[in-house]
């Protein structure tokens, strides 16, 4: 059982991570230096939860917030900040992942192919979504977006470590989300190819 619940932990945690990088993963550091059901204390993963890590997070958390408001008043966001953070979030959900799985002495290559994957499903589901949600809103509320998208992924991630089954619950989400949006997006094409 309780490597079900690892897994769980880390499918919620790296999947959290895909949303909105840098304050899922603070918060998570953070539980697991308070030893709040999580620790990753006598393994290679130990970094995760040491006041480095958790610094280099809040300035990401900051860095990510003055970002989100020189792009506030765009309709949409650079590729660069599109892959940049989805390369972060795909490093920083392998890391968690793996050292779910360091607790146990559990294979960590698995872990951090795991996370990777439930990362990009985190990345595949949302970016797309913001892109076409911020296409649609005023400027004001294009600003309200980050924060909401933030206090969702944050949210994910600390339930998906005190109640480890939310993981699952919230991978699931973001999996229909996904293939919500592929659906949406070929119904478009479909219907531009007979405006042709």
């Amino acid at each position: 059982m309780h490597l079900a619940f690892d897994i769980f932990q880390g499918i919620g945690v790296a999947a959290a991570v895909g949303i909105r990088p840098f304050l899922p993963a603070l918060v998570a550091g953070a539980l697991a230096a308070g030893d709040v059901e999580l620790s990753f204390k006598h393994t290679e993963f130990s970094f995760l939860q040491k006041p480095v890590f958790l610094l280099i997070m809040v300035l990401g958390v900051v860095l990510l917030g003055a970002l989100d408001r020189w792009l506030s008043g765009r309709t949409e966001e650079p590729r660069w900040v599109t892959y940049g953070l989805a390369v972060m979030s795909l490093a920083i959900g392998a890391l968690f992942f793996g050292g779910e799985l360091a607790r146990r002495h559990d294979p960590v290559v698995i872990g951090i192919i795991a996370g990777v994957i439930c990362a990009a499903i985190g990345v595949l589901a949302t970016r797309p979504l913001l892109a076409r949600v911020r296409g649609r809103l005023d400027r004001e509320a294009v600003g309200a977006l980050p924060l909401i998208t933030e206090a969702v992924a944050t949210l994910g991630a600390a339930l998906s470590i005190v109640a480890p089954p939310i993981g699952v619950v919230l991978l699931l989400a973001l999996l229909w989300l996904m293939v919500a949006g592929r659906g949406r997006e070929q119904q478009k094409y479909a219907g531009l190819r007979i405006l042709r």
